[in-house]
């Protein structure tokens, strides 16, 4: 196996303009909040290691939710890749990348996105051959002119960056050359989520699955 995996990811995403990035907070509404999701036109979803319950909601959303590409996010190390892999994520997503998880990636069964936030990062990546990169956090890290910036010298990576991205400034990203798709949790407000209301975030998900560049 070549020393980077990212086979078949940049298929997944592509699918969409938008990955919502999913903190699942109770196992129960992993399913139900995916079936939203996907019924609004967002088929790729990012389920974040940040919640005890989200191994739980991986298997769940991978096994019982039709058309979803589960994958899971904020993987720093081999052994939450390994674990997620097992629960059948189909992608991988990380905030960074340290050469530990790069080398584990290397040898998994799912491809990984790894997050930079610099441009010496970024060389890091595509010396080791990756072509698709996640940059975080993206509002605070520089936002749209930063990727924009990194365009020119660095054309071998395309983006999909996240944090602090909202439906009103995703157009702008969208609209870069190295970009993607952008990662977002604004079609995913709390309080909607709490409240089990899953007609709002079908709604808000195809507002989200509408942007173009």
């Amino acid at each position: 196996m070549s020393e980077t995996n990212q086979s078949g990811l940049d298929a997944i995403l592509a699918r969409a303009p938008v990955v919502p990035v999913v903190v699942v907070e109770r196992a129960a509404d992993a399913v139900p909040l995916a079936r939203a999701l996907v019924e609004g036109g967002l088929p790729a979803i990012e389920i974040t290691l940040r919640t005890p319950a989200a191994l739980d909601a991986i298997r769940a959303v991978a096994a019982e939710v039709e058309g979803a590409i589960a994958g899971v996010g904020t993987v720093l190390d081999a052994a939450q890749l390994a674990a997620a892999e097992q629960a059948g994520a189909r992608f991988a997503v990380s905030p960074g990348a340290t050469p530990a998880l790069l080398d584990a990636a290397a040898g998994a069964g799912i491809p990984l996105l790894p997050g930079i936030a610099t441009a010496s990062e970024a060389m890091a990546l595509i010396a080791r051959g990756y072509r698709f990169a996640k940059f975080f956090p993206a509002e605070p890290a520089g936002g749209r002119s930063y990727l924009a910036a990194l365009a020119s010298p660095l054309p071998q990576l395309k983006f999909c960056p996240t944090g602090g991205i909202t439906l009103e400034t995703a157009p702008a990203y969208l609209a870069l050359p190295n970009v993607i798709c952008v990662g977002g949790s604004w079609m995913l407000p709390k309080a909607v989520v709490a409240a089990g209301n899953w007609t709002a975030v079908a709604a808000a998900s195809r507002a989200a699955a509408a942007l173009r560049a």
